[in-house]
């Protein structure tokens, strides 16, 4: 681990910047299939930029000089984005960063490396046949997933190489990868922060946003991100209405997570917050509706899975298919279902301060078990999918945080709401962030 596990933004405030940079590089550098590619001599020109700044007596932005990573899902100008697959080998460079990559660099960031990632993005596992598995931190025993499709952002995370972590979310791929490796993990509204420069999954439902170790820092960095800083109200826990899905959301939870997410219920209720049990039973229809990313990959992918497909991983290529038989006549009946849907779920949610849910409803399987069963993978993925991406359906924005006993496997717990809701969904999880502090 480097200096910066377990700090937050703010609590590096009055560290150099330069040697926090060497710390994370020595460990990057040594790491397993963590980052596809790193840039040691930019990040350690921001760094030392940064600390000359600083030591001039010159105010910096929060993320000046901090080791930040980006998934290699992103365009960096000059460079083919690979998005964890080798057929893109070869394809065209790109001409310009895109812009959640250029805003980091406005702020300041040290961008230190592009991270490991499920190929094309397609599944919340993590693992990646091309260039390895990056092995979740949580556990020293057991080499577990580390969660996908934004697996290497997660881990360059958690081990502490860098303070944030670029990332996107199109079923989960944030939030999932957040809880199985323990840290927080920030869906907006997806309208809130460009698309552009990122290779898409689904263009209807495709996030881009961000992982970090805290609440606080995810709005520092969704702020920087969506180029509009969100003004978060201080909300005490007390007297909020928090609403706990008993369709769906609930089912087939793992031991540790029933425990682990009944004891966070028990500690907010005692805190003062309203928890109240709600049907929710149009979540029972999320499943037949989110059939937008194998319909919309196809449609970007049916030229390169004709000519390369033995070329892909084979469970990407298999999810991607899947797409194939929709037509155009579906595919708007699909939409028009989902604006349905929405308006239904806004409805039900209105009420309510915000919902919570575990974040998935297991711990992180270890990666032989998934690597050597099909069976075993397209379940897992399966359950690891189904509660973000109901809020992806709904065009809604949801942070992910421990809710886990110290010492023990990594548990997500998520907090909830419809679009346009992520000042009070970030307000309502940093409550119950502090409320779920080890005592």
């Amino acid at each position: 681990m480097t200096p910066l596990a377990n700090r937050s933004i703010a609590g590096l405030a009055g560290h150099p910047r330069a040697a926090l940079l060497e710390a994370c590089l020595t460990e990057a550098e040594q790491s397993r299939s963590v980052f596809t590619t790193l840039y040691p001599q930019a990040a350690r020109a921001a760094a030392t930029y940064a600390d000359a700044i600083r030591a001039a007596g010159l105010e910096t932005p929060p993320l000046a000089g901090l080791p930040v990573s980006v998934k290699d899902l992103f365009d960096i100008a000059g460079e083919t984005t690979l998005a964890g697959s080798t057929v893109r080998k070869g394809a065209a460079p790109a001409k310009a960063d895109a812009p959640a990559i250029r805003r980091l660099r406005m702020a300041g960031a040290a961008i230190v490396g592009k991270t490991n990632m499920t190929e094309f993005a397609f599944s919340g596992v993590g693992i990646n046949p091309h260039y390895g598995t990056p092995v979740n931190p949580a556990d020293t025993a057991v080499a577990r997933i580390p969660g996908g499709s934004s697996s290497g952002a997660a881990v360059s995370v958690a081990a502490g190489m860098c303070v944030a972590a670029l990332g996107s979310d199109t079923g989960g791929s944030i939030r999932i990868p957040a809880a199985l490796c323990g840290i927080v993990g920030f869906k907006p509204t997806a309208r809130r922060v460009p698309t552009d420069g990122a290779l898409p999954l689904s263009t209807t439902l495709d996030t881009v946003c961000a992982m970090t170790r805290s609440v606080d820092d995810c709005i520092l960095v969704d702020g920087i991100i969506a180029d509009q800083a969100l003004s978060i109200p201080e909300l005490p826990l007390a007297g909020l209405r928090l609403a706990v899905p008993r369709t769906t959301a609930l089912d087939g939870l793992e031991p540790h997570v029933s425990a682990s997410f009944s004891a966070a219920l028990t500690r907010l209720s005692t805190a003062g917050a309203s928890i109240i049990d709600a049907d929710f039973g149009m979540l029972a229809e999320a499943a037949a509706l989110n059939r937008f990313s194998p319909a919309e990959a196809f449609a970007w992918h049916r030229s390169l899975l004709a000519d390369r497909e033995a070329e892909y991983d084979f469970r990407v290529a298999k999810r991607i298919r899947l797409g194939a038989g929709m037509s155009a006549a579906d595919y708007i009946d699909l939409h028009a279902r989902r604006r349905d849907w929405i308006a239904r779920m806004e409805e039900a949610l209105s009420p309510y301060d915000a919902v919570i849910m575990p974040t998935v409803p297991l711990v992180a399987p270890a990666i032989a078990d998934l690597e050597s069963s099909e069976d075993a993978f397209f379940h897992a993925n399966g359950l690891l999918l189904r509660n973000p991406s109901a809020i992806n359906l709904l065009d809604g924005c949801a942070v992910s945080l421990p809710c886990h006993a110290p010492g023990t496997l990594p548990v997500g717990l998520m907090v909830a709401g419809p679009a346009m809701s992520d000042a009070r969904i970030l307000a309502v999880a940093r409550a119950i962030e502090r409320a779920l502090q080890p005592v």
